[in-house]
């Protein structure tokens, strides 16, 4: 009976937190209190806000008590390779792409270092803005080599473009190389996305290779700060 107790008060917290009845940034009631409050023990309290500090919802700071985290934001893992599509759908809000650019260039220099091939190959430009419960909240910028994709339609890119490289085309993407930085909002930023009082973004530039390690893809996908945490797993080794 103890742990289904202390079950239904994490859940009966984390719902609270959930739909902001529960402020990101505020101190849960202490332990003593919510012991009062759900007529259970300080153990069982202990177990719930365990439980609640493993899955996100608080951070438990010494001498201050239990903070409430900012659930709103989508989880981007920094290490997996995952589409828009994949996050958004996961969200379970509704999303759109909207395609402001899809033109076939020739790279300049910079572009070309990046894709590491001649200004001559031909370059797929995709320009897209990707809208979360009605906010705009990323840009992404992707580079794509005709050699490998030899045609791309608007609808393909509001879709996913992930699932067209391997479903269609059949392509096996295999890795990524990436770099995150923080950035003043360039003015294809506050055009495209609804910064409000933000006025800087987080930048993901991003190399896609192949499974036979050749590069397919160069993105720079421009984020709203306050809506993405970037997430990782990590094991120390022991020696």
């Amino acid at each position: 009976m103890k742990e289904n107790k202390y079950y239904t008060i994490y859940h009966q917290l984390a719902e609270k937190i959930e739909n902001g009845e529960m402020e990101a940034g505020s101190l849960l009631p202490s332990e003593h209190i919510l012991a009062e409050q759900f007529g259970a023990s300080r153990e069982t309290i202990r177990k719930a806000l365990n439980l609640l500090s493993q899955n996100g919802y608080i951070q438990k700071i010494r001498g201050k008590g239990s903070v409430v985290l900012d659930v709103k934001k989508f989880d981007f893992p920094v290490s997996g390779l995952v589409s828009f599509r994949e996050i958004a759908e996961s969200s379970g809000k509704p999303w759109r792409t909207n395609v402001h650019e899809l033109v076939l260039i020739r790279p300049d220099d910079a572009l070309a270092r990046q894709l590491k091939i001649s200004g001559k190959e031909e370059v797929w430009q995709v320009v897209r803005s990707r809208e979360i419960d009605h906010e705009n909240i990323i840009l992404d910028k992707d580079y794509i080599r005709k050699k490998f994709v030899p045609s791309i339609t608007r609808d393909i890119c509001e879709i996913s473009l992930y699932q067209y490289f391997e479903k269609t085309l059949g392509l096996v993407i295999s890795f990524a190389k990436k770099e995150i930085t923080v950035e003043k909002a360039t003015e294809e930023d506050y055009k495209y996305l609804d910064l409000g009082e933000y006025n800087h973004v987080v930048v993901v530039r991003n190399h896609v290779y192949l499974d036979d390690a050749s590069l397919l893809q160069y993105t720079e996908s421009r984020h709203r700060l306050d809506k993405f945490r970037f997430v990782d797993f990590a094991r120390r080794e022991h020696r």
